[in-house]
C-alpha cells in the first residue's frame, strides 16, 4: 500500500466515525429526553401540552424534512449539508439547554429536529459514496451497532445527567453535552470528509412540503392542546380540515408527478399492497411507541415518585430484551419464518402489554421494579421481533429503482407515527386523569392514566398484528421470483426506550 493510499484509506474510516458520532449524537437526544421530562417540567413549570410538543415537536420537523434533507444533500452536496445539520443541531442543543421558559424550549426542540433532518440522511449517503460495496456490509454491521448502542445508553445517559445536577444546572446537561462533540464534529467534517452529489438528484417538492406540513400540524396540535383548552370548536374543526388538506397533497403530487417526476412522495408506491400496508403498520407502531414512552415515563417519575436513576435502570431489562430479539429475528427467524415472526412479535408486546396491566392494577403504587421486569422483557422481546426485520418485509415487493425514495417514506412516516402517538397522550393518558390533582392522589391518578393508556397501546398493537397479514410471507421467495437485487441498508430511527 502506497503513502497516498494509506492516507487516503485512514480519512475514510475518520470520516466514517465522524459521521458515526453525529448519528449517535442525534439518537441518544431522541432517547435522553424522556427521562428528564419530569425535571424539565418541575423547573419550567411546562404545561404537559408543552411537555408533549418538547418531544413531539422533535418528531414532527425531524419527520417533515428527511425526505427534503437527503435530496438537498444529493443536489448541493452530501458533506455541505452534513456540516451544515450538525452545526444547526449544535447551535440548537446550546439553546435547548439555555432556554428560560418553554415555549423557548419547545420552538428549540423543533429547530433541533429540523437540523437532525438535515443532517441524519447524509449519514448512509456519505458511508455509500466513500466506501466500495464490497466494504459497505462491514460498515453497515458497525453502524447497526451504534444504532443499538445510542438506543440503549440514552435514557442511561439522561438519568445521570439529570440526578448528578452537574452545577446546579438540573436537566440542562442532556443538551449542553451535545456542544463539545458537535462542535468536534463539525471541525473533523470539514477535513475528513470528502464531498459527493448525485449524478441526477431529484427536484425539491417545498409544496408538498408546505401541504403535509399544514395537515400535520392541522391534526396534531388540536390533540395536544385540545384537552387543556377544554376541547374547543376550533380544535375540531382543525382536524376536521387536515383531511381535505390531505386530499390537497395528494393531488398535487400527482400533478408533480406528471410535470417533472419528482413529487415529496412516489404515490405508485402504495398501488403495491405490500408497501401500503407495511407503512400502516410502520405509522400504527410509531404511536404505540409514541405513547407508551412518554406515559410510561411520566408513571414512574410523577405517579411513583421514582427518581430518574431508578426509573431509567428499570428500562434496563427492555433494552436488552429489544436487543436479543432483534438479533435473533433477522439472523435466525425471519429467514425461516418470514412475517409470523412479525405478526408473534405484536402478539408478545401485547401479551407484555397486558402484563404490564395487570401488575399496575395489582401493586398500584407499592409495584417495585424488579416487579415491572417480567411485563418489559415481554414486551422488549415484542418490540425486537418487529423493528429490525419491519423496513425489509414492507420494501420486498418494491421495485428496485425506487427502493430510495420508499426506504425514506418509511423512515418518514415511522416519525409522524411517533409524533401522533405523543398527541395522543392528551386522550389516552391525561383524559384519564382529573383536572385537579392533590398530591395525595397523584400516585393512583397517574397507575390508573398509565393503565388507561395501556389499554390503547394494545388495541393499536391489535391493529399492527392484522395491518401484518398484508405483509409477503417471504421475502427471498418474493424477490427471487421479482428477479430483484437486495437493497442496501437503509437508517432506521430507534425506538425511544
Amino acid at each position: 500500500m502506497t503513502t497516498d493510499t494509506a492516507t487516503a484509506d485512514r480519512r475514510r474510516w475518520i470520516a466514517l466515525a465522524i459521521v458515526m458520532t453525529a448519528s449517535f449524537m442525534d439518537l441518544v437526544d431522541v432517547t435522553i429526553v424522556n427521562i428528564a421530562v419530569p425535571s424539565i417540567q418541575a423547573d419550567t413549570g411546562a404545561s404537559f401540552s408543552a411537555i408533549q410538543w418538547v418531544t413531539g415537536g422533535y418528531a414532527l420537523a425531524f419527520a417533515i424534512g428527511l425526505i427534503t434533507g437527503g435530496r438537498l444533500g444529493d443536489i448541493y452536496g452530501r458533506k455541505r449539508l452534513f456540516l451544515l445539520g450538525i452545526g444547526g443541531f449544535t447551535v440548537a442543543s446550546a439553546l435547548c439547554g439555555l432556554a428560560g421558559g418553554a415555549e423557548m424550549l419547545v420552538a428549540m426542540r423543533v429547530l433541533q429536529g429540523a437540523m437532525a433532518a438535515l443532517m441524519v440522511p447524509q449519514v448512509l449517503s456519505i458511508i455509500h459514496a466513500t466506501f466500495p460495496a464490497e466494504e459497505r456490509g462491514k460498515v453497515f454491521g458497525l453502524f447497526g451497532a451504534v444504532v443499538g448502542l445510542g438506543a440503549v445508553s440514552g435514557p442511561m445517559i439522561g438519568a445521570l445527567l439529570t440526578e448528578g445536577d452537574l452545577f446546579g444546572l438540573a436537566w440542562r446537561p442532556i443538551f449542553l453535552i451535545n456542544l463539545p462533540v458537535g462542535v468536534a464534529g463539525l471541525l473533523l467534517g470539514r477535513a475528513f470528509i470528502g464531498e459527493s452529489k448525485a449524478e441526477r438528484a431529484l427536484k425539491l417538492d417545498l409544496v408538498g412540503v408546505l401541504l403535509a406540513s399544514a395537515g400535520l400540524l392541522m391534526l396534531i396540535y388540536p390533540l395536544t392542546h385540545g384537552r387543556e383548552a377544554g376541547w374547543p370548536l376550533w380544535g375540531y374543526l382543525s382536524m376536521a380540515g387536515s383531511l381535505p388538506v390531505f386530499a390537497l397533497f395528494v393531488a398535487y403530487e400527482r400533478i408533480k408527478t406528471r410535470r417533472d417526476g419528482s413529487p415529496l412522495v412516489e404515490l405508485s408506491l402504495f398501488r403495491v399492497k405490500s408497501f401500503a400496508a407495511g407503512i400502516g403498520v410502520q405509522l400504527t407502531f410509531g404511536v404505540v411507541t409514541g405513547i407508551f414512552f412518554l406515559v410510561w415515563t411520566l408513571y414512574m417519575q410523577l405517579g411513583l415518585g421514582w427518581s430518574p436513576l431508578k426509573a431509567g435502570t428499570t428500562g434496563i431489562p427492555f433494552s436488552l430484551a429489544v436487543s436479543t430479539a432483534a438479533g435473533l429475528s433477522v439472523q435466525k427467524l425471519v429467514p425461516r419464518f418470514g412475517r409470523k415472526v412479525l405478526q408473534a412479535g405484536a402478539l408478545v408486546m401485547a401479551a407484555g402489554v397486558l402484563t404490564y396491566i395487570w401488575e399496575a392494577g395489582r401493586y398500584g403504587t407499592a409495584i417495585a421494579p424488579w416487579q415491572m421486569a417480567l411485563p418489559l422483557v415481554i414486551m422488549g422481546l415484542g418490540m425486537g421481533l418487529i423493528v429490525s426485520p419491519i423496513t425489509d418485509a414492507i420494501l420486498a415487493e418494491v421495485p428496485r429503482e425506487h427502493a430510495g425514495s420508499a426506504s425514506g417514506l418509511i423512515n418518514t412516516v415511522g416519525q409522524v407515527g411517533m409524533a401522533l402517538g405523543l398527541g395522543l397522550v392528551s386522550v389516552a393518558f391525561f383524559g384519564a386523569m382529573p383536572d385537579v390533582v392533590t398530591p395525595a392522589e397523584a400516585g393512583t391518578a397517574f397507575s390508573d392514566a398509565f393503565v388507561h393508556a395501556m389499554w390503547w397501546v394494545a388495541g393499536v398493537l391489535a391493529l399492527v398484528f392484522l395491518l401484518m397479514f398484508a405483509l409477503p410471507r417471504r421475502r427471498a421467495a418474493v424477490v427471487a421470483a421479482a428477479g430483484a437485487e437486495a437493497v442496501e441498508p437503509r437508517e432506521q430511527e430507534p425506538v425511544l426506550v
